[in-house]
């Protein structure tokens, strides 16, 4: 049963008694059967409002744990039975406060509910969003198929104003695409030939047709999906702190308890059951729902605004992780530039050292092989058959043509140095901001290729408000200094650490882990050592799945600006979740006192009907503070 249908329940039975006890006093107004209807309406209660208490507090007994759940459980089930002893010896009865109690608490679930609803709400609706069908080319022909019926390697036609069905690649024609649902950019986005689309995304003017790269699972939306549900039921390293006082506290309440009963029944000479009420409300307002509540409530509106902006926090972790970063280190190409490069210059023959290049590139998978490749389909230069094909880490490719040993990369390919006038035209190409790299023959360079891969329009604008957060910038990069530090200059990072094997930037990681918290951006394969590596790793969305596996914030929207205020989002949520614990811990510390009756002199008194409704308010009050998240400007 639902902790709603409970509620209500719990409720209706709840609502006479109440009635009786705000009727009595003033016209002497009972219920019918008095004591024995209020034993059935709190029966009910028990059984159906109570009982998942119980249950899960004899569960925890057999494990030698104790939780919250104790608490509820003992403190309801002593009135409860006293009760019925008191009715069968004609004495007062207190069913009225299991049954009040019970509710309250039922009240504050409720409120919890409610806020994860609230939280998934935003996902759950892109789920919603998704097309029910697609028209695809099968058989030359276009045909309506619904979308799980689509393949890897579809072509699909999309019109203005559908929904793209799948992730693809544009192959023919061009359009604006609304991407605001997943990725939270308000402007629709220019696509041509070549551009990705995402899948549930909303084609806008033109009309296109697409290759399907992703389908089902694998596609964007159904990650952000998965990613954010794994978040949002994920436990921050500081809940396990919060277990460790429960599994202290819920012991420690009880003996408060017996004592209180003590010293109200042998010291001050109480009757059993005065001192059992003040026992009974000790145990309800220390019930540590509140404290429960502070960690994973904030959690799921934290992760959930992050969601609906584009950035996805994997999990508890690495909210943590955010709270004091010192150092942001960044993967050059595809993170601080664009990640397309192309091909400016040609120094030497420009038809034979592009066919030389583009033959030894042919079966390269590095992005700068890209550029060459377009740049000699462009001028129609045809590729020429390679043997013994090596990829060189670090280094470029070799291979055998026309059974001469041809290479492409930097000069440690070289056995010699270049000539003068190549070394020359490589020192002016590399202070433009371009990647020159060597292409030869029978150990000899016959030519020089420059490319360029130009910055972000976004990256000086993140890495200049992360400097006002004193945080320290750092790109880490294979491509020689020169050009590294050209890039480093036009987008304004502080440090450079040039000429890495991929291999080696891990190590880089943990060598700048000495100074503080550090987090690496990074977009490709030869990122995901370094992003495993770091205190916090952030991930571009249009990175490899590897990079995206190994990071812990995903950056959808592939905009540096988003590091700011994904980290900014960390640091409020762990913030709020420290001040919900604070919150819980201090309505404890004043709280048990009251409920014990150590005020009562001064006329503070608090049975547990109000112990019950304070717990209750306790719960709604950090779920509440929880939910300002949404509103906390970042």
């Amino acid at each position: 049963m639902s902790v709603k249908s409970r509620f209500v329940i719990s409720l209706l039975c709840s609502l006479p008694m109440a009635f009786e006890m705000m009727a009595r006093p003033l016209f002497g107004w009972e219920l019918p059967g008095h004591t024995y209807t209020m034993f059935a309406l709190t029966t009910v209660v028990m059984i159906i409002g109570a009982w998942p208490f119980i249950r899960t507090a004899m569960a925890a007994f057999r494990n030698h744990h104790a939780n919250m759940d104790t608490l509820i459980a003992i403190g309801t089930s002593t009135a409860y039975i006293y009760s019925m002893y008191a009715m069968l010896n004609h004495q007062p009865v207190f069913f009225e406060v299991a049954a009040f109690v019970i509710t309250f608490i039922l009240l504050g679930q409720l409120f919890e509910e409610m806020t994860k609803g609230r939280a998934n709400s935003a996902i759950e609706k892109l789920l919603v969003l998704q097309a029910k069908d697609a028209e695809v080319l099968r058989g030359g022909k276009l045909v309506q198929i619904p979308l799980t019926e689509i393949v890897v390697g579809d072509i699909v036609q999309v019109k203005p104003g559908q929904k793209i069905a799948v992730d693809g690649v544009i192959v023919e024609g061009s359009s604006t695409i609304d991407e605001a649902m997943v990725t939270g950019e308000s402007l629709p986005v220019s696509k041509k030939v070549g551009d990705t689309v995402i899948g549930s995304t909303i084609n806008k003017t033109g009309m296109f047709m697409f290759q399907a790269t992703k389908v089902g699972h694998d596609t964007l939306l159904a990650q952000i999906v998965e990613l954010v549900k794994k978040a949002q039921v994920s436990r921050a390293p500081i809940q396990k702190t919060v277990d460790t006082i429960s599994n202290i506290f819920v012991p420690t309440v009880l003996i408060i308890a017996i004592l209180t009963f003590v010293v109200w029944h042998v010291l001050l000479d109480a009757d059993i059951a005065t001192a059992m009420l003040y026992a009974v409300a000790v145990i309800i307002i220390a019930c540590p729902c509140a404290l429960g509540l502070a960690t994973p409530t904030a959690l799921m509106v934290g992760t959930g605004r992050g969601a609906k902006m584009g950035i996805i926090i994997k999990n508890g972790e690495v909210l943590e992780a955010a709270h004091d970063i010192q150092t942001v280190i960044f993967d050059k190409t595809g993170t601080i530039t664009l990640g397309k490069p192309v091909v400016t210059d040609v120094v030497g023959d420009e038809k034979a050292v592009l066919q030389l290049a583009a033959s030894l590139e042919h079966a390269s998978e590095h992005p700068l092989a890209a550029a060459i490749l377009d740049k000699a389909s462009e001028l129609g230069i045809e590729p020429k058959k390679v043997t013994k094909f090596r990829a060189l880490e670090g280094r470029g490719v070799s291979a055998e043509i026309d059974g001469a040993l041809t290479f492409i990369g930097n000069g440690t390919l070289l056995p010699g140095k270049l000539d003068t006038t190549l070394e020359k035209e490589m020192q002016r190409l590399q202070d433009e901001a371009k990647t020159v790299v060597i292409v030869g023959s029978k150990n000899k360079a016959t030519g020089l290729i420059a490319i360029q891969d130009t910055p972000k329009d976004t990256s000086t604008a993140a890495i200049a408000t992360l400097k006002k957060r004193r945080d320290h910038t750092i790109m880490i990069t294979g491509d020689n200094e020169r050009v590294a530090r050209a890039i480093a200059d036009q987008v304004g990072i502080n440090e450079v650490v040039a000429e890495v094997l991929p291999s080696d930037k891990a190590d880089h990681v943990a060598s700048l882990q000495s100074r503080g918290k550090v987090a690496f951006v990074g977009d490709g394969i030869n990122d995901a050592p370094a992003l495993a590596a770091a205190d916090l790793g952030i991930a571009m969305g249009s990175g490899t799945d590897i990079a995206i596996e190994s990071g812990g914030i995903v950056l959808v929207k592939n905009d540096l600006r988003d590091i700011v205020t994904a980290l900014a989002l960390s640091q409020k949520t762990f913030n709020r979740i420290k001040l919900n614990l604070f919150w819980a811990f201090i309505y404890n510390v004043i709280g048990i006192p009251i409920a014990a009756g150590v005020f009562v002199w001064v006329g503070l008194k608090l049975s547990p009907e109000l112990a019950g409704l304070a717990m209750a308010f306790s719960s709604v009050s950090v779920v509440s503070s929880s939910l300002l998240l949404n509103r906390v400007k970042l």
